[in-house]
């Protein structure tokens, strides 16, 4: 029988690579998408085609260019011929105030965190229904609960959790559609880095007193990826229990 496959978009680094071989070493093939992490995306496959061979290809795209959008979902389908899976997970992330936001602040964001994975899923409709297959996106505890300095990240992760629902409404019963809104798990880096000192009042507010693995968002997507036929329009917080305390 022929594996599942799954695109995971931004999975050379960080959760969506933890993703990718969560899924894989569930017996996926994957289909990791990079915009810039080539080398990154390079090791992983040539790691996950070691251990199963022929399981993992890369794609690289940039998903605000709307040709490499196409391109991208194009490829993944036809590389094994099928898709079963798509997972959400590239986002863009860093403060703007409203004062200081501008039209490319807004395209960058939005087109990235919004507009890209609806017009991903729409290339890729075809072949998820043909597999009855299911699609999980990252959200963000900010969906529900804004951080400063951060209303374009906030508002587009909100309009991803609305996609969401609207799309488990829309596209059942044939596509499963669920969410992940982590907490603190990685923190961000670069230009979005977060102060110390804030990073220790997040925790202070997280009942578990611990920032999360990767794994548990990974083990999240993966069990809505293959053990949950039953759930669909539901946004799992994994985020030790903060989202009560915001």
């Amino acid at each position: 029988m022929a594996a599942p496959v799954a695109l995971i978009t931004g999975a050379a680094h960080r959760l969506g690579a933890h993703t990718a071989e969560t899924l894989h070493g569930r017996g996926w093939n994957v289909v990791i998408h990079y915009r810039s992490r080539q080398e990154q995306a390079r090791q992983l496959i040539d790691k996950l085609n070691r251990e199963r061979a022929d399981s993992a290809t890369s794609v690289q795209a940039d998903l605000t260019n709307p040709e490499d959008l196409a391109r991208l979902a194009k490829t993944a389908c036809n590389h094994w011929q099928r898709l079963d899976g798509l997972v959400n997970n590239a986002s863009v992330f860093y403060p703007n105030p409203t004062e200081n936001a501008t039209e490319d602040d807004w395209q960058g964001i939005m087109g990235a965190n919004l507009k890209a994975p609806f017009f991903l899923l729409q290339h890729c409709l075809p072949a998820l229904k043909k597999s009855s297959g299911a699609v999980v996106n990252l959200i963000d505890i900010y969906s529900e609960k804004p951080l400063k300095d951060h209303p374009l990240y906030c508002a587009s992760k909100a309009g991803l959790a609305a996609l969401t629902r609207s799309w488990a409404k829309d596209l059942a019963p044939a596509i499963r559609v669920n969410g992940v809104s982590p907490g603190a798990i990685l923190w961000p880096e670069g230009d979005a880095e977060i102060d110390p000192n804030y990073q220790k009042a997040i925790l202070d507010k997280t009942p578990l007193a611990r920032t999360g693995n990767p794994t548990d968002i990974a083990g999240a997507i993966t069990w809505l990826m293959c053990d949950a036929p039953f759930v669909t329009g539901q946004i799992i917080s994994v985020d030790g229990g903060r989202s009560l305390n915001m």
